[in-house]
């Protein structure tokens, strides 16, 4: 991980926070520690037509006001059964709570990649959240704040259908995100989230939507959509890019 990513999880453990509004009116977390293991296949569309194999480490701790988590991924990217794309992106969070619903957070999210339009991009963001709902089965919650971007362009690998423009970017951002998740059933849960990061160079929406059907107490079946908007992109691109996977996912 490098320097920026270092720094970015200095900064936002130094300033973090969360808040559950549980129905009950208390002040602490539902669970104390969540893992997660996930592998799984990807099918790009939009301004590529390829593969993907990808895996996923997810883990998430909490004590008292306190809530922590990070998450891994990393896939490789096929075109024509060669390697096209590896790449390396990781998250982190660490929240305390203020009351029943409100929160403050502080959030990096960095993504280290070889053969893609960027051989970084990191975020970072602190700011205070809302929790609407925080039930054992129903979980939604808002976050805004600004924050910082940086993002150096991979000029040597950059191809006809990146979406990137030849620039450094150095910028301050306005971060807004919408969090859910809903335990339909017994063995069957959904969860989706939409984060807005704005700048003054483009704006980018992602959102997530994944249904987990319980196969055992320990492993799951998961299916997975997501898409990437962009507010401004080179002539003759796609502002949006979305992904579909299926994974087997481990749950510790």
């Amino acid at each position: 991980m490098s320097k920026f990513a270092f720094v970015g999880f200095s900064l936002l453990t130094a300033s973090v926070a969360f808040a559950s509004d549980t129905e009950q009116q208390n002040f602490s977390y539902l669970t104390p520690l969540d893992t997660e293991v996930e592998f799984g296949y990807q099918a790009h569309t939009g301004n590529s037509d390829s593969q993907a194999l990808n895996s996923r480490l997810s883990a998430e701790y909490i004590q008292g006001r306190h809530r922590t988590n990070g998450e891994w991924k990393f896939y490789m990217l096929y075109k024509d059964g060669e390697e096209d794309k590896r790449q390396s992106s990781y998250t982190m969070q660490s929240d305390y709570k203020l009351g029943p619903r409100t929160y403050l957070y502080g959030s990096f999210r960095g993504i280290d990649s070889r053969y893609s339009a960027y051989f970084r991009d990191y975020t970072l963001s602190s700011g205070l959240g809302y929790q609407v709902s925080n039930t054992k089965d129903f979980l939604l919650e808002v976050e805004l704040g600004p924050g910082y971007r940086y993002q150096e362009p991979n000029l040597d690998e950059l191809k006809d259908d990146d979406i990137i423009f030849p620039e450094i970017v150095e910028e301050g951002i306005f971060r807004g995100r919408i969090n859910s998740s809903w335990q339909m059933l017994d063995n069957l849960s959904l969860n989706g989230d939409v984060t807005v990061v704005s700048g003054r160079s483009n704006m980018r929406i992602d959102s997530n939507v994944g249904v987990i059907n319980d196969i055992t107490d320990d492993i799951a079946l998961k299916l997975a959509y997501s898409r990437q908007y962009h507010d401004k992109v080179p002539e003759g691109l796609h502002k949006a890019d979305s992904i579909f996977s299926v994974n087997i996912l481990f749950v510790f």
